[in-house]
């Protein structure tokens, strides 16, 4: 907790100021990286939140938490509200000892939508996200779906903080232009 002076000349104590970092499988480490370092400069604590794009919310709670179902009413991986454990065993490899507070929030539906609104309801500072691997798959999929942190900066108020995981140089094509098309000749 911080202390800061209030309107009538008190010190009230005030939460610390909250980042919330979108974390995903697979994810360059560079992101949670980049995230301490920005938690440390303004003195945050971080909420990694990972997005299930299969499930949808039925049912928000006061910490940002939600309530969610399967889009396929087959469920299949885990149960509901729980955090993937493979990214939870990656942020405790990378961020314990770190200094920094951390937390996490399983999320579900749009993942722009989503961490748009933990950070509303958690009133964070800014969102931080990672671009995505280049490749075909990828490349085609943020063409035509729109990047999380394009559908952020657009679709909300707070800043967003995009961390470049594989940049390419400033006359490389970008991962989505020079990727040949499956069938083309």
């Amino acid at each position: 907790m911080v202390a800061a002076e209030s309107a009538g000349g008190t010190d009230a104590p005030t939460p610390a100021p909250q980042i919330i970092v979108g974390v995903v499988r697979g994810q360059s480490e560079t992101v949670l990286h980049a995230a301490v370092s920005f938690a440390r400069r303004f003195g945050a604590s971080l909420i990694c939140a990972s997005v299930d794009a299969m499930r949808y919310a039925v049912e928000e709670h006061p910490d940002g938490t939600v309530t969610s179902l399967p889009v396929d009413p087959d469920p299949v991986e885990q149960e509901d509200g729980a955090f993937d454990p493979q990214i939870e065993r990656t942020l405790h490899e990378l961020l314990d000892g770190s200094g920094v507070q951390w937390s996490t929030r399983a999320l579900a539906g749009d993942p722009a939508r989503a961490l748009a609104r933990l950070a509303d309801v958690v009133d964070a500072e800014a969102i931080l996200v990672g671009t995505r691997h280049g490749g075909l798959r990828s490349g085609l999929q943020e063409f035509f779906g729109g990047s999380v942190a394009v559908h952020l900066a657009h679709r909300q108020h707070l800043p967003v903080i995009v961390i470049p995981v594989n940049p390419v140089g400033g006359e490389e094509a970008l991962p989505w232009e020079d990727q040949p098309w499956e069938g083309a000749s």
